[in-house]
């Protein structure tokens, strides 16, 4: 059974993610690619994310208070949700990207992680509570 709160609590602790995400986007363009390049800044991002997106999980799904493996992957769902709407929309009305340009995160080919920051956003809360044996 899903709490009602749960995808209240679950969307506060998005706008936790989103925050580090962005801080770990700004260390990539003017820490990591300076010192070690876009070709491998990509990549190091992509994965520093997905461990921010686990930490944050393994500290958070008590607080989010899930009861169930499905309650664990609606807030998975729900993280998916979120950040896909934010990258689209952020993106293209904020930062005036084009469609195509945006779509570029889910290329592995150039190095991309995205899609990996996307499992790991859905996986975490199921995780994180087996981990912790609340689900």
């Amino acid at each position: 059974m899903l709490h009602a709160k749960v995808p209240a609590k679950a969307a506060l602790i998005w706008f936790c993610i989103v925050s580090l995400a962005i801080l770990n986007g700004l260390m990539r363009e003017f820490l990591f690619v300076p010192v070690i390049g876009a070709t491998a800044a990509l990549p190091l991002s992509g994965v520093s994310l997905a461990m921010i997106v686990f930490a944050v999980s393994f500290v958070a799904i008590g607080f989010i208070a899930v009861t169930s493996k499905q309650a664990c992957f609606m807030v998975g769902a729900q993280w998916i949700l979120m950040t896909l709407v934010f990258e689209l929309l952020f993106g293209h009305f904020v930062l005036g990207k084009s469609w195509p340009e945006l779509l570029q995160v889910f290329s592995l080919a150039k190095g991309d992680l995205f899609i990996l920051v996307l499992l790991t956003s859905f996986l975490s809360p199921y995780m994180a509570a087996r981990i912790k044996g609340l689900a």
